[in-house]
């Protein structure tokens, strides 16, 4: 029996299989809370007049969800969090619980340079109904480590949800050591992390540093098999909203340590990352999606559409992914 036909079970068992190893004391290990697999960073439809388009949202959560993603995460990077303001964030994350019908986790995005304002939204989300949090600091003057922690322990200290903190060097004026990250490991509501900072060896850091305390997701501008193999538990980004059922196969591949063919299948898919680090990642995952089909709108201005030549990368990188 080929690798390949030994993720069948794994595939059909979908988001569905709790995997409960390993839990310290505390923490959450019902099967809606226990977050592994891939994410799809949501888009935000949105019309010119800035209406979020929930209908189109809708479609695109049960989609993802017959495509056997193991949960949702509304208002990450690719779903614009930082162009919209606290209504349509609200829609989102409503339309996006609607919608999974408690098939699989939500996890929501708060973010915020304040921690009064991000505490609120971790609150609202939570009476809303999400299954977790994931929390981005935003910040406009540099912030100390000691007001780093406080600002991820606020939010954790807020909910009754697992928490994700996410980290991102590239983007984020303030981000977290090392040092902070294990201290936050340390709250039994803050289970998870998500690092999106490309260097593999930072994660292979944090899991040394904090073992089961804190589960590591990547992001899609890590190489997936990668982190699989050093002891991830899957990944979250905006490229799985475009080729769903490809990023669950590479998961399937993973997770039965089929590495060979998972290597092969990484390959393949990494020509989306590719193309995507040419062009503003919004404006891809939607142009992705329109060109299946989801009248997702344009990206928040000033962000731009792609051009029509730049469309047609993203077409092509499609196209050859099948």
């Amino acid at each position: 029996m080929s690798c390949r036909q030994r993720t069948t079970p794994l595939r059909a068992a979908g988001a569905h299989v709790a995997r409960l190893r390993g839990r310290p004391a505390g923490r959450y290990t019902d099967r809606m809370s226990d977050f592994h697999g891939v994410f799809p960073y949501l888009a935000s439809p949105i019309s010119a007049d800035g209406t979020i388009r929930t209908d189109v949202l809708e479609r695109l959560c049960d989609d993802l969800i017959h495509a056997g993603v193991h949960g949702l995460t509304p208002l990450g990077s690719t779903g614009e969090f930082a162009y919209l303001d606290r209504a349509q964030r609200m829609i989102v994350v409503e339309a996006t619980i609607d919608a999974a019908k408690g098939r699989v986790p939500v996890v929501a995005g708060v973010a915020s340079t304040a921690i009064a304002d991000a505490v609120a939204q971790a609150k609202a989300y939570q009476k809303r109904g999400v299954s977790g949090i994931l929390a981005v600091l935003e910040a406009y003057f540099p912030v100390s480590d000691a007001g780093i922690e406080a600002y991820f322990r606020a939010i954790a200290d807020a909910v009754d949800v697992p928490v994700v903190i996410y980290t991102n060097p590239q983007f984020q004026r303030s981000d977290l050591s090392l040092d902070v990250i294990a201290r936050l490991a340390e709250h039994p509501r803050i289970n998870y992390i998500k690092d999106a900072s490309t260097n593999t060896g930072r994660l292979l850091s944090i899991i040394n540093r904090c073992g089961d305390a804190l589960k590591v997701f990547a992001a899609s501008s890590h190489i997936p098999a990668a982190v699989m193999l050093i002891g991830g538990e899957g990944w979250m980004a905006g490229p799985a909203c475009i080729i769903p059922r490809q990023s669950v196969e590479l998961y399937n591949l993973c997770r039965a340590s089929c590495w060979d063919d998972a290597l092969k299948l990484q390959k393949k898919l990494w020509r989306v990352n590719e193309a995507f680090a040419r062009f503003n990642l919004a404006a891809c995952i939607k142009a992705g999606l329109a060109i299946q089909g989801y009248d997702v709108g344009d990206p928040v201005p000033p962000q731009a559409a792609l051009t029509a030549q730049q469309r047609k990368v993203v077409e092509e990188v499609l196209r050859s992914l099948g």
